[in-house]
């Protein structure tokens, strides 16, 4: 697992889901800025927590395609379920 190409990419993919920027989200009487909901990811020694969920370990399967997806550049194909219309 490259760790220093993970960092970077999840930078490059955190930027290209708006981190930074305002969102007007409309609201009954006016609307309102807000900022995108953060993603957390912890990585370990030994493996991942995504959503403060479970704990994976890198040998899981799901764990090892996830990672495979953030080093080729894409956000995590398991993320498609929570976020059908993107980021």
């Amino acid at each position: 697992i490259d760790f220093d190409l993970i960092l970077e990419n999840v930078k490059d993919l955190n930027v290209l889901a708006g981190e930074g920027i305002s969102q007007i989200e409309h609201m009954p009487g006016g609307a309102r800025l807000r900022q995108p909901e953060p993603l957390p990811l912890t990585l370990y020694q030994n493996g991942i927590v995504m959503f403060g969920g479970p704990f994976r370990p890198y040998e899981d399967p799901s764990t090892q395609q996830c990672l495979q997806d953030i080093m080729d550049g894409y956000f995590p194909s398991e993320l498609q379920m929570r976020y059908p219309d993107g980021v």
